[in-house]
């Protein structure tokens, strides 16, 4: 599942900016739900998905710690 959502920790990724993030939660959103664009009774629901998964990434992204790695 979700196999095109590419890593974004180091040292898979460096520099990864809050649209990546937001790129990534989008399509885990859809591939879920099986909604590229939902109708628009489901827009709000959607969108608060992706929010929701957008701030459990960032906070997963900046917890994380990477052997070998300085921390940030």
């Amino acid at each position: 599942m979700c196999r095109n959502i590419k890593t974004l920790r180091p040292p898979f990724a460096e520099g990864v900016t809050d649209a990546d993030i937001r790129a990534a939660a989008l399509q885990y959103v859809r591939k879920v739900s099986g909604f590229q664009r939902p109708a628009a009774h489901n827009a709000e629901v959607f969108e608060r998905a992706v929010d929701a998964v957008e701030e459990a990434t960032a906070e997963l992204l900046s917890s994380l710690r990477v052997r070998g790695a300085p921390a940030r």
